[in-house]
């Protein structure tokens, strides 16, 4: 206890806030000068209360109970100051409303309130309100306060969102005859049917602002899907018609079963706990789990680093808890929330508005869109028809299923264990429901949330909720499965054949579609465990096709595809498929024709379910750059190039080719040819024949380009929209006589214009010439549409050709999610016997003007650059440079060391300034 001149405010131990029957006589307030203006310790007293709860929390004291002790003691408050104030003197009625009301608060929650009048408020019962609203404001509550007469109150209700407060609406004191207002206002103005469809409405429009996935990065635990409001939501539709006023209420009217009440608990006081801790570390009403707080909450909650754990497992560990209770409160949501409406909304309408009965066989009935069993005994004396229905929802088109028959499945779930997965009859049902492509992806789904999935195959249940502690894999590895095979089946939908025209003509032109189905569901299903995913996947997918009666050739497939699935996609991005031998070497891996189109669908589906933005115009490119090559080669085309001197002989003839289809008044054959002859092998060799076409015309249409000394000549800088499925990616090609500088100047203007690159070609020809191509992303989008963007680039780089100086490199902040990784920065060296030259692979943090700076150690070390893969996953950059002297010879062993060490300390230098 502590005392000012003006009050003593008795502090009530934790305990006793919290004992057995959740209330306390302590008094509260004790005023000994009310007159006098004073805060009375309430602030400090506020304070004190938010600590001795942490430090309860701390103690192991149960979440439930701290958040409903915040409320008893903000209740004790409210009280002694409306009594202070003098209002229990008038007609007003004191209300709690929202998680207020349901007595609910975590440390920095809303406190909503309502004064409630009978009728319009004199003068001087308003000034009271103001002079009480003006102390909680001076206090530090901030409430959400509103004083409403009853006719105020029937006119805002007719917003859904204050008529969900009001329903949830707690006299805390005051006038006694306005208790049930609030609820009555509600049933007055809103019908059931009406009130249910206007909040599942609103949760449909919570869900897209989430991307409609428990799965989230960095979620709401509030408001996305598997939040707190999934609950509230429960509350909502249910309480005024059955007029409870707790969830487990709904128990005991045999709404809500015993163990749902637990799940719905267990997973509510894990969110609450994580609240708390969002609260306590930012002291404000914070409720996005962002990666700034994921690392320290683990830590409070207890997930600890093992001795052998990888850096993220213990903040994987959680995450993985979370997406777990997420995806639980959701699926109970959406259950309970329809199960109302079956049988609370449903019997009350109209007999041709309700749903009609259709027999499918003697275990199911069809009851509108949904199925359902035909008695509750179905599935434990016929355990195959679990199965069999998902199958029937398949045949029969139908997308959901009645809850009376989602609870039976929930508990036939349990019983899925060795004997019945060694069952021929269960086996052929788990097969067909895999080839049954109508719908795959909803009854999945649906398997996967009532416990069938992880049952049936227990290793998918491992990964269920895993994340990756990173920015690139966007999703849990059951949530990435499931979408993978949403997208596979979605190239068969005409609307998306014009974004992905050659993945889906094979895609159905593939019989087998199963095939590539299991390969979806095996290819990450070993993660988590250590070792190599892919070759532990392998070896399980083999057995369970085998043990399923496929075929050993068959079985062969699935298990090649799921060892080999990021082939195709790091073979695309990170290695040279310019290099015939490159292609060659993959051909020999790929092996025939069939393994190659399953590839290549697989990896533009699995790079499509990673990460949406990992998808783009450049990927897609090189992705059927290098299946054209390879499909070539393994169907013997006597046309295709095995080396490098047949590749720029048919690059030359394309080019050619195309050149004779070209008007010859734009261009003079004589002239190209002996350009062409200026040019070089490399650059026929790393350039495609279209771009060698654009190229050629630009040249030819400039005026000569000279020394970057002579103030006549001027550099050639062209850009245009990339080539094929140009979403997003813009080409520039510079010509200009070579110089030590090109890239780290070149790099720093891309870095000051906010532009990406994706892909580097700088060549330089046979007379001294630079031949630089660039792959762009503009951050802006804007680039291609405004003349006047495009005009200050190609200024920009002509000014920094002309200047021996680079440019000065801006200072930019690391983003705010960058800051939460640690990617420790790795370099290494091959030697590439056909181009004479080093290829270094760079692996670090990505970080603003990386390239910049990369680019002026490459000056400062005199390293020409010849040709770079830019790849940014996530967090991570993981760039290729082809690399000489500046006399073209190979870097010698000595020269590679420096270079490395003076890279390493300039990106740690680097990441020490963003920070």
């Amino acid at each position: 206890m502590f005392t000012c001149d003006v009050a003593s405010i008795y502090i009530t131990p934790l305990p006793a806030l919290i004992p057995p029957d959740g209330t306390t006589n302590t008094p509260l307030l004790v005023v000994s000068d009310p007159t006098r203006a004073s805060l009375l310790g309430i602030p400090e007293w506020l304070a004190q209360i938010n600590d001795d709860i942490s430090r309860a929390l701390e103690r192991g004291i149960n979440i439930r109970q701290l958040v409903a002790a915040r409320a008893c003691a903000i209740d004790e408050l409210l009280i002694a100051m409306f009594c202070w104030f003098k209002l229990d003197e008038t007609d007003l009625a004191f209300f709690a409303t929202g998680g207020y009301g349901r007595g609910e608060l975590s440390l920095h929650s809303d406190i909503d309130i309502l004064l409630l009048s009978p009728q319009d408020m004199s003068n001087e019962v308003s000034a009271k309100i103001n002079a009480l609203v003006a102390m909680l404001w001076d206090v530090g509550l901030e409430p959400a306060l509103a004083v409403r007469s009853i006719a105020d109150c029937l006119e805002a209700a007719t917003d859904h969102t204050v008529a969900s407060t009001l329903l949830e609406a707690r006299l805390l004191v005051g006038n006694e005859d306005l208790q049930d207002t609030p609820t009555d206002i509600v049933n007055q103005l809103w019908s059931q049917l009406d009130f249910y469809e206007v909040k599942i409405a609103e949760a449909k429009t919570r869900y897209l602002r989430h991307n409609a996935t428990e799965y989230n990065l960095e979620p709401n635990i509030k408001t996305a899907p598997g939040g707190l409001r999934d609950i509230h939501i429960i509350g909502w539709v249910t309480k005024r018609y059955f007029r409870v006023g707790k969830l487990y209420d709904l128990v005991q009217q045999d709404f809500l079963t015993e163990k749902e009440f637990d799940e719905l608990s267990f997973s509510e006081s894990f969110l609450w706990q994580i609240r708390h801790y969002l609260h306590e570390m930012t002291g404000r009403n914070e409720n996005k789990l962002l990666f700034d707080y994921q690392r320290d909450i683990a830590q409070r909650m207890g997930y600890e680093t093992q001795p052998d754990d990888e850096p993220n497992a213990a903040v994987e560990r959680f995450m993985r808890d979370y997406y777990r209770c997420a995806m639980q409160i959701s699926t109970l949501s959406e259950m309970l929330i329809n199960h109302y409406y079956e049988t609370i909304i449903e019997p009350l309408l109209p007999s041709d508005e309700r749903p009609t009965k259709q027999l499918l066989n003697a275990h199911f009935n069809k009851i509108g869109n949904q199925i359902a069993i035909s008695h509750h005994r179905v599935f434990a004396q016929h355990p195959e028809s679990i199965l069999e229905m998902f199958l029937l929802m398949g045949q029969y088109g139908i997308k959901n299923i009645r809850t009376h028959t989602l609870r039976a499945l929930k508990i036939a779930a349990r019983g899925i264990d060795q004997t019945y997965r060694d069952n021929p009859e269960h086996q052929a049902l788990f097969l067909a429901n895999l080839k049954e492509q109508n719908y795959l992806f909803h009854r999945l789904r649906a398997m996967n949330r009532y416990g069938v999935l992880g049952n049936y195959i227990p290793a998918f249940a491992q990964v269920t909720g895993l994340m990756q502690y990173d920015l690139f894999h966007r999703y849990t590895v059951d949530a990435h499965t499931l979408f993978l095979i949403r997208i596979l089946h979605r190239f068969t939908d005409p609307s998306l054949q014009q974004e992905f025209p050659l993945v889906s003509a094979l895609y159905q032109r593939i019989e087998r579609k199963e095939i590539l189905v299991l390969a979806a569901m095996f290819h990450d299903i070993a993660k988590g465990r250590g070792g190599n995913h892919s070759l532990l996947g392998e070896s399980e997918s083999i057995e369970f096709c085998l043990a399923h009666g496929m075929s050993e050739a068959d079985a062969n497939l699935v298990g090649w595809l799921t060892r080999y699935h990021l082939l195709m996609s790091l073979t695309a991005q990170k290695k040279d498929i310019s290099d015939p031998e490159v292609v060659s070497v993959f051909a020999d891996l790929i092996g025939n024709v069939t393994h190659l189109n399953h590839l290549y669908v697989l990896t533009v589906a699995d790079m499509n379910a990673t990460n949406p933005q990992l998808w783009n115009s450049w990927r897609a490119t090189l992705m059927k750059q290098l299946y054209s090559q390879t499909r070539r080669i393994l169907r013997a085309d006597i046309d295709a190039p095995t080396n490098r001197q047949d590749m720029i002989s048919a690059t030359r003839k394309q080019a050619q080719a195309l050149l004779d289809d070209v008007d010859n008044q734009r261009m003079n054959r004589d002239e190209v040819l002996s350009l062409w002859d200026d040019l070089g092998d490399e650059y026929f060799l790393r350039e495609l024949a279209e771009d060698v076409l654009w190229h050629t015309e630009a040249i030819l249409n400039h005026p000569p380009v000279g020394r970057a000394s002579d103030a006549q000549s001027t550099p050639l800088v062209v850009l245009r929209e990339h080539r094929e499925l140009a979403l997003d990616a813009v080409q520039v090609f510079v010509y200009t006589q070579d110089q030590a500088n090109l890239f780290a100047v070149t790099m720093a203007v891309f870095d000051q214009m906010n532009l990406d690159v994706l892909d580097a070609r700088i060549i330089t020809a046979t007379r001294d010439f630079a031949l630089d191509s660039y792959v762009l992303l503009d951050r802006s989008g804007t680039l291609l549409a405004d003349a006047d963007s495009q005009q200050e680039l190609k200024q920009r780089l002509i000014d920094a050709f002309k200047n021996p100086t680079v440019p000065k490199l801006t200072q930019k902040r690391l983003p705010r999610q960058l800051r939460h990784f640690e990617v420790p920065t790795q370099i290494s060296f091959e030697f590439n016997e056909a181009s004479n030259q080093h290829i270094m692979s760079l692996q670090t943090l990505d970080q603003p003007g990386l390239l910049a700076r990369v680019g002026q150690v490459f000056l400062q070390q005199g390293i020409e650059v010849h040709a770079a893969r830019i790849t940014t996953l996530g967090e991570r950059a993981e760039d290729m440079f082809y690399l000489s002297d500046q006399e073209d010879a190979p870097l010698t062993p000595a020269k590679l060391e420096t270079l490395k060490q003076a890279l390493i300390d300039c990106l740690s230098v680097l990441s020490d300034c963003l920070e």
